[in-house]
């Protein structure tokens, strides 16, 4: 018999040294993670033309209601409703007949009452009259005269006439219709809409705001662009004619805390209309030395306060809290928190936190170059 105990016995032990063998071999730990790269806007100060956007109304330059007078029957309208009519015009026609009789029957009470002055003056002098009869008759004669006058004038009232130059709207009543002096309706309203009025609010705490800073000199005044004022209508476009500030309001709504400012606006072709409801764009001031962050650099954390990520000199990524005060196009007005030569992260937020390392590379067409103007700042309060 012949036996292989030999062949058996070498298999376990080939795999014992295999193992053992094994374990003497240490494992190499691998190669850090190369740095994230990330895209970044260096900031330098700017200067910024702050304006503040207001909502607003458009109101008539003049308004006024047509009124009757006089009593009377309507007997003509002799406008188009929706025209333009001028002053003085006349607009209805009032039947006359009453006021005519009243004027004839003021006349003839006149002549009758001088002549019987005159008389009397001739007996007088006679002493065939006593002097106050004459001085009666004279004042009979004065009265009469003012009956005169005054029943010229309601003569006059029944055409009824523009008292403003402007556009007409419709018209409360038609032919046959009975009026009368002091009624509560009016006949009709004209309104003049070149130019035309813009009153906007703004809340009293804004507007000290900015007078203590011009005051103060950290926002300089606009020059001659100061007074001016643009429109952006409801549809989103801007209207092309710039407006002058006129006024501002000298008490505060109690209810908003807020004051009226007005504008006022050319409007030769009428598209602007009273009652439309429009934004103002009103200069505030100049920020000679701003600091301007992009807005997807720019963040909120917890607490909900705006925030950015700056990498610094050694390539590390810090987390700033940030003040802002207005959004800038597509930048946001930065007060506290950032200053020249910082990069801001713009791209790969997600991928870093602060105290990473990372390999920054300026964003293209978003560097920001020392001096450059930027674009005009609107007022939003973070």
């Amino acid at each position: 018999m012949h036996y292989k105990p030999v062949r058996f016995a070498l298999v376990p032990t080939l795999a014992l040294l295999t193992v053992l063998s094994g374990c003497d071999k240490k494992t190499d730990p691998a190669p850090p993670p190369p740095p994230q790269k990330v895209s970044v806007v260096t900031l330098h100060p700017r200067s910024v033309n702050l304006t503040s956007d207001l909502p607003g109304r458009t109101n008539a330059f003049r308004m006024a209601e047509v009124r009757p007078q006089v009593d009377g029957i309507i007997l003509k309208r002799l406008f188009k409703e929706g025209s333009e009519i001028k002053e003085g015009q006349q607009l209805y026609q009032i039947d006359p007949s009453t006021y005519e009789a009243e004027l004839a029957s003021a006349q003839s009470n006149v002549e009758r009452y001088r002549s019987l002055t005159g008389r009397y003056k001739q007996l007088i002098d006679e002493q065939a009259v006593s002097k106050q009869e004459y001085d009666t008759a004279h004042a009979q004669q004065s009265q009469a005269e003012a009956q005169v006058k005054s029943a010229q004038i309601n003569l006059r009232y029944t055409k009824v006439l523009a008292p403003i130059s402007g556009r007409i709207g419709r018209s409360a009543v038609t032919e046959g219709a009975l009026v009368s002096n002091g009624q509560e309706m009016a006949l009709a309203t004209i309104q003049q809409l070149d130019p035309i009025y813009v009153d906007v609010t703004q809340s009293y705490g804004d507007m000290l705001k900015l007078r203590r800073a011009l005051a103060s000199g950290q926002l300089l005044t606009a020059g001659d662009n100061a007074a001016k004022v643009n429109l952006t209508l409801e549809d989103g476009s801007e209207y092309p004619l710039p407006g002058a500030l006129e006024f501002s309001e000298v008490s505060v709504e109690q209810t908003t805390g807020s004051v009226t400012l007005r504008a006022v606006f050319p409007n030769p072709d009428h598209v602007l209309l009273p009652g439309i409801f429009v934004h103002a764009r009103l200069p505030d001031g100049i920020a000679d030395k701003a600091i301007l962050a992009p807005q997807i650099g720019v963040t909120r954390n917890l607490q909900g306060r705006p925030t950015a990520m700056v990498v610094t000199p050694d390539n590390k990524v810090e987390q700033r809290e940030l003040k802002v005060s207005r959004t800038v196009g597509q930048d946001v007005l930065v007060e506290d928190g950032l200053k020249d030569g910082d990069k801001v992260i713009v791209e790969g937020l997600q991928f870093v936190k602060p105290g990473a390392t990372v390999e920054p590379h300026e964003a293209e067409g978003n560097a920001a170059k020392p001096g450059a103007s930027a674009p005009t700042a609107s007022a939003k309060t973070e």
